[in-house]
């Protein structure tokens, strides 16, 4: 929050509409969130006339009021303590109070009333207490000028900004001389910094105070010493702008530490110095190391924070929190002042692990600047000495190990049209560059500018330059242009294209696609182990997300149950996700799970779901994807999988997923579940090869064999495939049997296979030789029976 009335001490904005200055201030960059104003229209200053009783009321009073104008206005008034002679606030008709009360002209018990006689909690300006209710109407002092404005009168009014700061926005807009350069940079005018001046005594701080910094998080430390102090109350100046930047004033030193932060953006944390000693050690605060803060409570603290000790235990956590042990209190009279720069990223640690955010916090979290550290201190000796009586010791102890460097940054105008696409004139640079106070230097059509060390959030980097020009010179002036660049038809590429690629061919299939948590729990985890270890949170959310997963097959399970209960009996999912192991190795897998009816095949009517729609739907994939005759399949071992309706997916017989019925000690239901890695299908993928569709017609056989119940197909396919000779194009399992007629150890396969030559037409004696040397392939290696109907 800020203070328009406080800023006014730095930059002049007497001729500024308030309301207008803070849409220049938004549209400069600095977003004015909302204005903030005790002013009320149609309120002034009366006095009251004459008094009667109200003809109708026991309570009531008529009043003849003075408001400034020719005419005294009759105002009907309830309150106890109205009586002739005295100045009060009048609303006068149209004025509108808070809560969206309207004063209007009324008949009160039949006496007309044209405003009304207002107490302080009326306006806003004080709680509403059954003590101020019974205090009546604000009585002014004999001093109050009838029809001026008394929110003027009492000095409260003052008008506040709210800020919507960036965060990349630095500390420069959290104090009120910081927002005063800004202020100052949109309207081009001078800022004038406050009083810093003061009296030394003869006495020297090196007499009564050393210095010890024992760690690297802090470069910059001052101190001073004041002696002869008197607590008592702050002036009234000063605790009304705390109260408008919404702190409660305290007493005079602690109050004036808090200005000063809020006037120069300086956390200062005073010391009772005989409370204190003669020693200050600024170090490393060590493992569960404790402190009292000032909130009387308890800190334990770490390695990582940073403490100010008198040589043996902690008096402050840096930029934190002081100690309780050396507090200013009732009967200080010696102070000691410091003034530092903390590491930020410490401070902002500290204050996130102790759960203590404070204002001053905040402002060491975000970086300060060295030069207004020296003012701050500077200031608060002023303040002290002219509200305290303070005398002050003279020399100032310092710990200085910061690079002063400045930041400079080189740029050509070109540079920053190029960078905002506009046109500004080196001209007009120079004037930005002036209202903005960074000092430059114009070398052959080079600028050279130097940034101040208070803007902290400007890097050194023509970026940041042309942003700060380009606000100032204004958005508005930004010319909407169509881009000219050439351009070319964008397409998917990497894992991005084969993901688009293989989700709309699963969703053309009748899958529906989900989307899953990365993380699982570590029962979920356990459900099936690929070979991949998994990687464990060390600071989990919760406990079931605390796993990386290694496979999206448990996901899908939790799927399933969510539409189970539902009622949702035919469930087709699918997901393409990437997975981590422990050493955050990345693969992209497809994973799908189907149970109940495939109803989306275009067939006459529902099929249920079983291996072998599963087996066509990666077969379909794999197909689509340019795979045809690389790939096959293999008894699989997958824990997660029935041992007996399971495989494993191979492509060019290297194992890329599993397939198979979900295994009954994982789920009753009959549930069928594929996986496979999407980076193994990218790996290898080659060009396509064509193959002139044949112009002769083939020929087709069916065979029938009882073999071994155990065989699996694939190797009797592979047994026919190498049996066939050049004439054979496809072999298709068409029937597995097992029941009547056959042993129960054994088992009836079907085959159909077509026969092609491209060049000719065949003859029925060249196939049936074919089809014979497969059929006593197939008998002699796999001990098999030719059926014969």
């Amino acid at each position: 929050m800020i203070s328009l009335e406080w800023v006014k001490d730095y930059i002049d904005i007497s001729d500024q509409d308030l309301e207008a200055l803070a849409v220049k201030i938004t549209k400069a960059g600095i977003n004015v969130e909302k204005v903030i104003t005790n002013h009320i229209n149609n309120l002034v200053i009366g006095e009251v006339v004459s008094c009667i009783p109200h003809p109708d009321s026991d309570h009531m009073h008529v009043c003849m009021v003075n408001v400034g104008s020719e005419e005294l206005q009759q105002i009907v008034c309830g309150a106890a303590n109205v009586r002739e002679g005295i100045k009060v606030i009048v609303a006068l008709p149209g004025a509108i109070l808070p809560g969206d009360f309207v004063i209007k002209k009324s008949k009160i018990r039949g006496v007309e009333s044209n405003g009304m006689i207002c107490a302080l909690f009326e306006l806003g300006l004080e709680e509403k207490t059954e003590e101020n209710y019974a205090r009546g109407i604000e009585e002014l002092g004999a001093d109050a000028q009838v029809g001026e404005d008394p929110i003027s009168y009492l000095g409260l009014d003052d008008t506040l900004y709210e800020l919507d700061i960036h965060k990349h926005r630095n500390n420069d807009c959290y104090y009120h001389i910081g927002f005063a350069y800004e202020i100052g940079a949109i309207l081009n005018r001078k800022v004038t910094l406050p009083a810093l001046d003061f009296h030394e005594t003869n006495d020297s701080i090196d007499n009564h105070f050393k210095l010890a910094v024992e760690t690297k998080k802090c470069p910059y430390y001052l101190a001073r010493m004041v002696t002869d102090v008197k607590i008592g109350e702050s002036p009234d100046f000063i605790k009304r702008r705390l109260i408008a930047a919404g702190m409660r004033p305290i007493n005079n030193v602690v109050d004036i530490s808090n200005y000063v932060m809020l006037e120069f953006g300086q956390p200062l944390h005073f010391f009772d110095k005989d409370k204190l000693g003669d020693l200050i050690v600024v170090r490393d605060a060590t493992d569960l190391e404790k402190v009292v803060t000032l909130d009387g409570k308890e800190r334990t603290l770490t390695s990582k924070d940073i403490v100010i000790t008198d040589g043996e235990k902690p008096v402050c956590i840096a930029g934190v929190m002081g100690g309780e042990n050396t507090e200013v209190d009732a009967n200080t009279t010696n102070i000691l002042i410091e003034a530092a720069i903390f590491d930020a990223v410490s401070i902002r640690y500290t204050a996130n692990n102790l759960d203590l955010k404070s204002e001053a916090s905040i402002r060491y979290g975000k970086g300060l600047s060295y030069e207004y550290t020296e003012m701050a201190i500077k200031r608060a000796c002023h303040l002290l000495e002219k509200y305290a009586g303070a005398k002050v010791l003279s020399g100032v102890v310092k710990y200085d190990v910061l690079d002063k460097t400045p930041k400079k940054v080189e740029f050509f105008p070109e540079d920053v049209n190029k960078m905002l696409g506009i046109t500004i004139s080196e001209e007009d640079m120079k004037v930005e560059l002036s209202r903005l106070e960074f000092d430059y230097e114009l070398v052959n059509g080079k600028f050279i500018v130097t940034i101040p060390s208070r803007r902290l959030d400007i890097d050194p980097n023509v970026n940041d330059i042309a942003e700060e020009i380009g606000r100032l010179y204004g958005y508005h002036n930004l010319v909407s242009t169509i881009p000219t660049v050439p351009i070319r038809r964008g397409e998917y590429v990497g894992d991005v294209k084969y993901r688009k690629i293989l989700s709309k061919r699963l969703r053309s299939l009748g899958l529906n696609e989900v989307k899953t948590y990365t993380l699982v729990s570590k029962e979920m985890a356990n459900l099936y182990d690929d070979g991949r270890e998994n990687a464990i949170l060390p600071n989990p959310m919760s406990s079931d997300k605390s796993v990386i997963r290694t496979t999206l097959i448990p996901s899908l399970l939790n799927v399933y149950d969510y539409n189970k209960k539902r009622k949702v009996k035919d469930i087709c999912l699918y997901e393409i996700a990437k997975t981590y192991d422990k050493k955050y190795n990345e693969v992209s897998l497809v994973t799908g799970l189907v149970s109940g009816n495939y109803v989306n095949n275009g067939w006459s009517k529902p099929v249920k779901y079983d291996f072998y729609v599963l087996k066509g739907i990666v077969e379909n994939i794999l197909n689509y994807m340019g795979f045809k005759n690389r790939y096959s399949f293999e008894v699989s071992k997958a824990s997660i999988l029935h041992p007996g309706v399971s495989a494993d997916i191979l492509l060019d017989r290297q194992k890329i997923g599993i397939m198979g019925r979900i295994h009954p000690n994982v789920s009753k239901d009959e549930i069928y579940v594929f996986e496979f890695s999407m980076n193994a299908l990218i790996t290898k993928i080659k060009p396509l090869k064509y193959k002139e569709a044949p112009k002769y017609p083939g020929m087709e056989k069916d065979m029938a064999f009882i073999l071994d119940k155990d065989i699996p197909a694939g190797e009797v396919v592979n047994t026919i495939k190498k049996a066939g000779g050049r004439l054979l194009d496809t072999v298709t399992v068409f029937d597995v049997y097992m029941g009547d007629n056959v042993d129960s150890n054994k088992k009836s396969l079907a085959f159909n296979v077509k026969f092609v030559d491209p060049l000719r037409t065949l003859t029925e004696e060249e196939v049936m030789k074919s089809f014979n040397q497969i059929v006593e392939k197939v008998v002699s290696t796999h001990n098999a029976i030719l059926r014969d109907k």
